[in-house]
């Protein structure tokens, strides 16, 4: 069967490769430029724990070295602290350049031999036909390319997208930033803080906000919100709010730093129409822009390629299955819709003044509440959401009981026993392409897996395992939060939880099984699309 072209090679492109080739599809990545990225300190992401740990799977590093994750986070107003936050239980956000990021997962993609990387190819045509897609590029090395999908993982101004007539609506320059990279010493070490009118600005619209993020090495990531309009950041003007504002937060006169990178970012909000056109797909910016409020849009592209692969995996090796296919742009548009519609209600009472003193208690610690929820991915504006309303969701099971983690939302990442008897996160079982079912079994990580692998409701669960409609891992785990013992969690392929039943229940789990897949599977699907 041919592979499948991913047409873009940032984060999203490249992470959806490897993902594939987890799962043992090949995949084209069609790069329009030369094959790596210009560094650029000014340009950062922020990742939440569950798409950083994504990222580290697939590449196979870890990226705490080479990005930071924070010791804390701190509102202030003026001269007030209004939020603070510490990481200590909680995780901490990675905040990490996004060129470094991308080298990592091309430095593995380079080592990965599913994919191949194809240079200086700018797509300019699609032929779709019932068996594949047919893709031309021009360049250097123009040629046609032959694919069994194709996913446009190209950005803002996609081709995939326009070339597919998908209309992008929405809202353009939401929000305008001067942004500037600089090593300097500031008095909050490794910790992010978001300062809203300091007391160096106390009038006119520039009094705005500033958001310090720090990097390694002493490196901070500067954010200044700029007044509406399209007024010319000019160097001079950076500079001395740069300046003011070391100055503001170190008390020295003329505090020291290292200008490294600027620019200006601006913030649109836009959803594509359709994120599916037959076999063809978007993901990424293709798909959504959003970011208002510090919310960081590569977060929810990842998911969207974690939701994508193991779909297009299964339908790769066993043939089209539409209702699952069709069940991406169900699961995250809505996602991806519901943070958009969150901040545009927002942002009106948030920036426009006092209105927002009848939605929230407090006033100005509501602003505070709303942007750190942004900021650290919580909260309706900043949460990833989850595939409650799915159309892969069951049907009402009688045995089904309440959890910690709600249904379709990402499961906590516990130790669980593999069956090989290792102990290992549940989070680095995901991604193979096998649905996971997790027995929560106190008192078992005392023993080794071979004295109670066939005691009690083991053996009766392992059959049950082995007959559903699609492969499937067993593990077993001490405990999960809000599980009582012998409570059997079913997860999906991408790590969002399916249901929860009491106890072993064999039909229930079939049918559980059947709904996540979309329904009936092809019977080959029993053989080789699990774990690998």
């Amino acid at each position: 069967m041919d592979p499948v072209i991913i047409v873009g090679a940032g984060p999203v492109g490249l992470t959806l490769a490897l993902a594939l080739a987890r799962q043992e599809v090949p995949s084209v990545v069609l790069d329009e430029g030369p094959g790596r990225d210009a560094p650029r300190a000014a340009r950062t992401v922020v990742l939440r724990e569950d798409t950083a740990a994504l990222v580290e799977r697939l590449a196979g590093v870890p990226l705490g070295e080479a990005g930071l994750r924070w010791a804390g986070w701190r509102s202030m107003r003026r001269k007030q602290v209004m939020r603070e936050v510490v990481f200590d239980a909680d995780p901490a956000p990675l905040h990490i350049a996004q060129h470094v990021l991308t080298g990592a997962l091309r430095a593995a993609i380079a080592h990965e031999p599913l994919v191949e990387l194809a240079v200086d190819s700018r797509l300019d045509s699609i032929e779709q036909e019932a068996s594949g897609v047919t893709a031309h590029t021009r360049g250097p090395k123009g040629t046609w390319w032959r694919g069994s999908y194709l996913i446009g993982c190209d950005g803002p101004r996609s081709t995939v997208r326009k070339l597919q007539d998908i209309r992008f609506p929405g809202r353009t320059a939401v929000e305008r930033y001067a942004v500037a990279a600089l090593r300097t010493e500031l008095p909050w070490t490794d910790e992010a803080f978001l300062h809203r009118t300091p007391p160096w600005r106390t009038t006119g619209p520039s009094a705005g906000e500033i958001t310090a993020r720090p990097l390694p090495d002493g490196v901070w990531r500067l954010d200044w919100l700029l007044p509406p309009g399209k007024d010319l950041v000019t160097p001079e003007l950076l500079v001395a709010r740069i300046r003011e504002t070391l100055t503001g937060w170190t008390g020295e006169s003329a505090p020291s730093y290292e200008l490294l990178d600027t620019g200006v970012h601006t913030v649109h909000h836009r959803l594509a129409r359709r994120w599916r056109a037959d076999r063809v797909f978007l993901a990424g910016d293709a798909a959504h822009l959003l970011g208002a409020f510090g919310t960081q849009g590569l977060d929810e592209g990842l998911r969207d390629a974690d939701n994508l692969a193991w779909k297009l995996a299964l339908a790769w090796h066993h043939g089209p299955h539409e209702a699952l296919l069709d069940s991406y742009q169900a699961e995250r548009r809505a996602i991806v819709a519901a943070r958009l519609r969150a901040a545009d209600q927002v942002l009106p009472l948030l920036r426009g003044g006092g209105g927002l003193r009848s939605y929230v208690p407090g006033t100005a610690r509501g602003h505070h509440a709303l942007l750190m929820d942004g900021h650290l991915g919580r909260g309706p504006v900043g949460a990833p959401g989850a595939y409650a309303d799915s159309p892969l969701a069951p049907p009402h099971i009688e045995a089904e009981v309440p959890v910690d983690t709600p249904v379709g939302a990402p499961v906590a990442d516990v130790l669980v026993t593999a069956e090989d008897g290792s102990f290992v996160p549940l989070r680095d079982r995901l991604g193979r392409g096998a649905l996971l079912v997790v027995l929560v079994a106190p008192g078992t990580v005392v023993w080794e897996r071979k004295h109670w692998v066939t005691a009690g409701i083991m053996p009766r669960l392992a059959a049950a395992v082995t007959a559903l409609p699609h492969p499937a891992e067993l593990l077993v785990a001490e405990s999960y939060p809000g599980a009582a013992a012998h409570t059997v969690l079913l997860v999906r392929p991408d790590g969002h939880l399916v249901t929860a039943l009491s106890g072993v229940r064999p039909a229930d789990l079939y049918t559980a099984a059947e709904a996540t897949l979309g329904g009936a599977v092809q019977s080959e699907a029993r053989a080789g699309a699990g774990a690998r």
